[in-house]
């Protein structure tokens, strides 16, 4: 819920100790409203991995003798609670507290007292909207990426349903080839497969503890940034403070520009569909579910829900860009533009699980019409085959290709439709599905393992 825009004037601040940078100077309402912008609303997405990141923080400043024992526990206890509430949506951000860093602290300090005051010790709020963003991001790509992988296997289903129903295969969106369903719908589980192991790589990105780098130098106290990494599930400490802020955008570009490659996959196929869905083509039917009526013409089915799917493609591909634009042109260290990076980031991760999550239930849902691609599938596609038919018989290929050409022209073109087929890998008459099924359930794997790390550092961050 966007905070009401009256409840500005009325609790805008005035250089009052509610705000974490507060010098008893008087701030201009609007400017306070400019400079808070959307923190308010987006910033409750980040409301639970800010606490969890708190949490690591105060565990760490006992450890290392910067916290009492006793005040640590206090202060985990208390960010659990925030945690909860967060997650059922219950934390709300009052905009004079301008963003949820500020709202945790002051709902700690009311609860705690001098103990709530004590959780900012040691950092600052770069490093630590920086570690929120982070825990959200990385939990967020492991979600897509399950997502994608589910994708993928109803691809491989469909695949194998229809591994041997005739196509035909298109060119410049002319009929070229000899194709089936199976050697389509293999197509895009295999993109989909190389974008999961894409994924891998994004994630060492965010793989990266960033807390203990604070406004970007450091902080001149004995912390212990290897302790937090490690009990927040992250393989490493992003070391260089100054790069912790200069990556600030570019580890959001990648992940989104990740997404949306992936949405490029199924773009492709969301445009067959529209085709193949026409009466035209006949070859595809979409279930009454993913179509909508006109407001004007009865006998009308609109392909709503694929047409939507590919603008959210497109889509996908633009917030990735304003996200990159952004986060580029900047000096090192950290400047007040990358407060802009939260709502794109957080919308696109939105976009792009609304996407997968409706494909998921789209490609098993599809019908095909098996009599219509066969009566599509004519001669003339396999024209390329019988050439080589001829080849096999000793022609040159060259020559074969003419003599091909020459009957076609002739009308008197009869290809042999079942002398050749392409049995290499990948070909239609090879389609390597079960090899496609165990790479992807090691795709799987790796990404569940990833998130059974993050889930048992969480519990144990939380068991106090």
């Amino acid at each position: 819920m966007k905070p009401d825009p009256r409840s500005w004037a009325a609790s805008a601040p005035t250089g009052d100790a509610s705000t974490l940078w507060a010098k008893d100077l008087p701030l201009d309402v609007a400017i306070h409203r400019f400079t808070v912008g959307e923190d308010p609303d987006t910033d409750l997405a980040l409301l639970p991995w800010d606490a969890l990141g708190s949490a690591a923080h105060a565990k760490m400043l006992a450890a290392t003798g910067l916290l009492e024992p006793s005040d640590a526990a206090a202060l985990v206890r208390g960010l659990k609670r925030i945690a909860n509430l967060a997650r059922q949506n219950a934390f709300p951000i009052p905009p004079h507290l301008e963003d949820g860093h500020t709202a945790i602290e002051a709902d700690l300090t009311r609860s705690l007292g001098a103990v709530g005051q004590r959780i900012h010790l040691g950092r600052s709020r770069n490093d630590q909207v920086i570690l929120a963003f982070r825990l959200y991001l990385r939990d967020g790509l492991l979600r897509l990426g399950l997502r994608v992988a589910d994708l993928a296997a109803a691809f491989l289903a469909f695949a194998r349903t229809h591994q041997t129903v005739p196509l035909p295969g298109y060119t410049h969106l002319r009929r070229a080839m000899p194709s089936t369903f199976g050697l389509w719908a293999a197509a895009f589980a295999e993109g989909l497969l190389e974008e999961l192991e894409a994924l891998q790589g994004v994630y060492g990105r965010l793989d990266r503890c960033p807390l203990g780098s604070a406004a970007g130098f450091g902080v001149p106290l004995p912390i212990d940034r290897e302790f937090t990494a490690k009990v927040l599930g992250f393989s490493k400490v992003q070391r260089s403070p100054i790069d912790v802020q200069n990556s600030r955008g570019r580890h959001e570009t990648a992940l989104l520009q990740w997404a949306a490659s992936a949405g490029g996959v199924v773009e492709k196929f969301l445009w067959d569909v529209s085709f193949y869905s026409t009466e035209e083509f006949g070859f595809l039917k979409l279930p009454d579910a993913f179509t909508t009526g006109s407001s004007i013409m009865p006998q009308k089915k609109n392909p709503d829900v694929v047409e939507l799917a590919r603008g959210r493609c497109r889509e996908l591909r633009g917030t990735a860009g304003l996200v990159e634009q952004i986060g580029s042109g900047l000096p090192s260290s950290y400047h007040r533009d990358l407060q802009l990076l939260k709502r794109p980031v957080i919308a696109g991760l939105r976009q792009a699980d609304e996407l997968f999550g409706v494909l998921v239930r789209l490609v098993p849902a599809l019908k095909v019409d098996a009599e219509a691609t066969a009566t599509a599938s004519t001669d003339e596609l396999y024209a390329a085959h019988q050439a080589y038919v001829f080849v096999q018989q000793g022609l040159p290929f060259r020559e074969a290709y003419r003599k091909v050409a020459q009957q076609i022209q002739d009308g008197t073109f009869a290809p042999d439709r079942t002398a050749l087929t392409a049995t290499h890998l990948g070909g239609a008459g090879n389609l390597g599905l079960d090899d496609l099924a165990a790479e992807l359930a090691a795709a799987r794997s790796w990404i569940e393992t990833k998130r059974e790390i993050h889930a048992q550092a969480e519990a144990a961050l939380w068991a106090n």
